[in-house]
């Protein structure tokens, strides 16, 4: 693998400063990625934000980090409540990510920092959580790299329609198994090449598209990169896919399983180098090419999978996924490019590497790829010795199963001292709570299914 560079829309603040002079962009968007995975903030007027934003920041309400997914305000969050006031955040741009938005006009794009008005971070921010274990990985001498793989489905149904229909009936954008197919995803091309220019358009390195499994499914491959600004990427394009969906009167879901078919799948690709770019993960001398270090990070993800996988598995729709011979995981077992299992090794030299097959498009990028520094960290500095790769199938092997409900992974998060140790309590009691809230949601709702099966029969 060659690193990625920086690609055209990618901005100097000295170059906005002038396209905003020239009145070429008016809006620029102030974000943060939510507990939920969604960007947040605010479209800040071109001129404010060059007089007063760069310099100061801007100012959110901390409930954006203590909501439900209908951002209804919730009990139970110490950093955010009706006793404490609301008070709010800071968004402090990060300006190495400023970007133009091809698809909004005259419109850029800075990801911020969350901190306080005494200037410590907000410390259950997706983004410092990550940056957390980014530290600790530096303090090692060495950065990861990360890229990420979203999935998703396309239907003829706009968002408003598809609300309007309670998601019921909806018309998937191809009426077969498209996996590599060209004839049938091309009637989506339109679509999906408007994401793909836009994204480069965003500063994205994009690598290419492919069909998938399921009824309009596709996945739109970019170019790894530092693990930082692969998570920003994430963001800016699971975002951005949405809104160019929707300029098509199109919809598009990230969610892990919308249906009994193939789900979601966002499989995630790290490794780690040298801080001088050395690849510690790769000796050519090694069992299999494997560096020691690369073989206790790998144990120390078998070690910590069950107990991290609130991180890559975050709400209750998460683990419908989780089905025997669907190529998502079920077993917590690694191998040699083998897709059975939840850890794939593949690659050589510097791109010998780790693919967690665990998270769904549902998955915060942030929490995911940090859980997967955290384990890692934890078998490197724990020595573990990495046992011998599972061969054949890895959902008839008999190894340790995954968690199979939100409130298992919970139960298993709240008890791990792995978590506590690398993230923190305050992230772990803000994580857990998060958790609580969704179960409370689904276990008080009345679904269609229960429905169909009780309304005459029962």
């Amino acid at each position: 693998m060659t690193k990625g560079t920086a690609r055209p829309g990618m901005l100097e603040l000295t170059e906005l400063q002038k396209l905003v002079a020239d009145d070429e962009v008016d809006t620029v968007i102030v974000g943060f990625t939510d507990m939920q995975g969604r960007l947040t903030g605010k479209r800040i007027s071109a001129r404010l934000f060059v007089d007063d934003v760069i310099a100061n920041g801007a100012e959110c309400c901390n409930y954006l980090l203590a909501v439900d997914v209908d951002m209804n305000t919730v009990d139970g969050y110490a950093m955010s409540s009706w006793e404490a006031g609301y008070g709010d955040m800071v968004m402090t741009p990060d300006f190495s990510t400023l970007r133009r938005i091809p698809w909004l006009p005259a419109t850029a794009l800075v990801m911020a920092d969350l901190g306080w008005h005494d200037g410590s971070p907000v410390v259950p921010a997706p983004r410092s959580i990550l940056r957390a274990q980014l530290d600790r990985l530096a303090q090692r001498g060495m950065v990861a790299v990360a890229a990420t793989e979203l999935e998703f489905m396309v239907f003829d149904d706009s968002y408003r329609d598809a609300w309007s229909k309670n998601y019921h009936a909806l018309t998937p954008a191809t009426d077969y198994n498209i996996d590599y197919a060209m004839l049938a995803s091309t009637r989506m091309e339109p679509l999906l090449r408007d994401i793909r220019r836009g994204m480069e358009g965003a500063g994205l390195y994009c690598e290419g598209v492919k069909g998938e499994c399921n009824l309009g499914q596709q996945e739109i491959g970019f170019r790894y990169d530092d693990a930082l600004v692969t998570c920003d990427n994430h963001t800016v394009y699971k975002n951005g896919a949405k809104e160019i969906a929707d300029q098509h009167g199109q919809s598009l879901t990230f969610m892990a399983k919308f249906d009994e078919r193939e789900g979601n799948s966002c499989h995630i690709h790290l490794s780690f180098r040298g801080e001088d770019g050395s690849a510690v993960f790769a000796d050519d001398d090694g069992p299999l090419g494997m560096s020691p270090m690369f073989r206790s990070f790998v144990a120390g993800q078998l070690a910590t999978l069950r107990e991290l996988t609130l991180f890559y598995a975050p709400n209750v729709n998460s683990y419908k996924r989780f089905v025997d011979g669907s190529f998502a995981p079920t077993a917590v077992a690694w191998g040699i490019d083998n897709r059975t299992c939840a850890l794939r090794v593949v690659g050589h030299g510097h791109g010998m590497r780790m693919e967690c097959r665990a998270p769904g498009g549902d998955v915060n990028q942030y929490l995911a790829v940090a859980a997967l520094i955290a384990g890692g960290l934890h078998g490197i500095d724990q020595g573990l010795e990495l046992g011998e790769p599972t061969t054949g199938n890895a959902y008839t092997s008999g190894a340790e199963r995954l968690p199979t409900t939100l409130a298992e992974a919970a139960a298993l998060f709240e008890a791990s001292s792995v978590a506590r140790e690398a993230f923190g309590d305050e992230v772990v009691e803000h994580y857990l709570n998060n958790a609580r809230v969704e179960l409370k949601a689904f276990n008080s709702a009345v679904t269609d299914w229960e429905r169909r099966r009780g309304f005459e029969r029962l």
